[in-house]
């Protein structure tokens, strides 16, 4: 038997046109991220933010540096998705919900903590990659979310990181990693493409 998600993988596309007489509400937006906030992060970093633009002047802003892309403007809401650098001095203030339902003890939040202060410490690099992985799965799931709310997305890399920043005031850890347009489908979109077979990008040992 197909599961519901396992039908929300195979449907979802990577849609260039919206209708952009539809909106979404304040309600619908926050929902989307409630979800994408679910997706798994190291230590329980969280270490991500989601930037909501849904105003006309907001939307010609951001797609004059994401070299035109119409479907900014004509999407209900594209989102900047963001990971956040020096996600271990924040470590402490993400566990504290966690320990307060007791998943986890004191013991265990101190060791965290250390750990991830530990590996990420004086390393740029890492906290790089850190950011980038939590925003890529924060993005996926809310690409997931927002199929399961009858929705499309469009995932875009096209854009110029310095001047997102800029336009949207960014500090300097807020790494813009993706825009993931989001709205309702028009025509003219394509179908799912096809993928490799498994057998080309499959090892099992």
């Amino acid at each position: 038997m197909t599961s519901q998600i396992n039908t929300l993988i195979e449907q979802r596309i990577s849609a260039n046109q919206f209708d952009p007489t539809k909106d979404l509400s304040a309600a619908q937006i926050k929902e989307l991220v409630r979800l994408a906030t679910r997706a798994p992060t190291a230590f329980n970093f969280q270490n991500w933010k989601f930037i909501a633009v849904q105003s006309k002047e907001a939307k010609e802003r951001l797609k004059a540096v994401s070299y035109g892309q119409q479907k900014i403007v004509d999407a209900s809401v594209t989102f900047i998705v963001c990971g956040t650098l020096e996600a271990h001095k924040t470590l402490s203030k993400a566990l504290k919900p966690s320990v307060a339902a007791g998943l986890i003890d004191q013991a265990m939040h101190d060791s965290w903590v250390a750990m991830a202060a530990g590996g990420h410490e004086n390393n740029p690099e890492r906290q790089r990659d850190e950011a980038i992985r939590s925003a890529s799965m924060g993005a996926m799931t809310l690409m997931l979310a927002a199929q399961g709310m009858g929705l499309v997305t469009g995932p875009m890399i096209g854009f110029v990181p310095a001047d997102v920043s800029r336009e949207f005031k960014l500090s300097a850890n807020d790494i813009p990693a993706m825009l993931v347009a989001v709205g309702y489908e028009a025509p003219g979109n394509w179908p799912q493409k096809p993928r490799l077979p498994v057998e080309d990008v499959l090892t099992i040992v």
